[in-house]
């Protein structure tokens, strides 16, 4: 068994969900979790590629939907509140900074909104740091999709006011 995962007697799918819900033990890592587990969320956006808006705005959904769950099974599974190990809700929000951004074209874009989305999930402006009160998975998660849709206007703002136009020069 991998270090930090304690089965004891747990079916396939709370034993699907911790994996999950570590980033398949990145979370494990003993400096900067959250950082490393985001990494999965990058790999999961370049390797779906998706370019059309209304696709990346499903996959954003569908993501924060799946993180829920998931991360509620892991805070009872390792009775703490937003554990360290836990990372889904950094991966499974990273989509969220990325719509409707270019990158495909501009991968360093990519790169600006892993930035972005790790400052402003460590900083949480209000109302990210207030919302992470509430309990469960929706408590794990909500701060982080908060986090991130401040990361999706920060990332638009320097590319369209900054990137853009100096690119058109």
């Amino acid at each position: 068994a991998m270090k930090g995962f304690e089965w004891k007697g747990s079916g396939p799918i709370r034993k699907g969900s911790i994996l999950l819900a570590t980033g398949f033990g990145l979370g494990l890592s003993p400096f900067a979790s959250g950082t490393v587990g985001t990494v999965l969320g990058v790999a999961l956006v370049v390797g779906l590629g998706l370019e059309s808006l209304i696709s990346q705005i499903a996959l954003a959904v569908l993501c924060v939907i799946l993180a829920v769950p998931i991360c509620d099974v892991a805070e009872k599974h390792f009775g703490t509140k937003d554990d360290g190990r836990v990372v889904a809700d950094e991966y499974l929000t990273f989509p969220l900074c990325v719509i409707g951004l270019p990158w495909q074209g501009a991968p360093y874009l990519l790169v600006m909104a892993f930035l972005t989305h790790r400052v402003l999930d460590i900083i949480k402006p209000p109302p990210a740091n207030g919302l992470q009160r509430i309990h469960g998975g929706v408590g794990i998660t909500i701060d982080d999709v908060v986090s991130s849709l401040y990361a999706l206007a920060l990332n638009h703002a320097i590319y369209w006011w900054g990137i853009a136009p100096f690119l058109a020069k």
